[in-house]
């Protein structure tokens, strides 16, 4: 498989990964742990959603991340 492909595979399982752990952490936890829980899995999928747009570029990048949301 192409490097820049598996990469790209790779970034959008990780802000997948990210999204479901964010959601997972908005229950059960305090609110100030939550907060922080669900802010730190966000600059992680945004970490990974500007890698996507030096790879991709921006459409595509939001394309893939429409995708992980289940935005069509």
């Amino acid at each position: 498989m192409n490097t820049h492909v598996s990469e790209v595979v790779h970034l959008r399982n990780q802000i997948e990964a990210e999204y479901i752990a964010a959601q997972r952490g908005l229950e059960g936890l305090a609110a100030v742990a939550r907060h922080q829980y669900v802010t730190a899995r966000m600059e992680n999928m945004d970490r990974c959603h500007q890698q996507l747009v030096r790879l991709v570029g921006e459409e595509q990048a939001i394309q893939i991340v429409a995708q992980v949301f289940g935005t069509p």
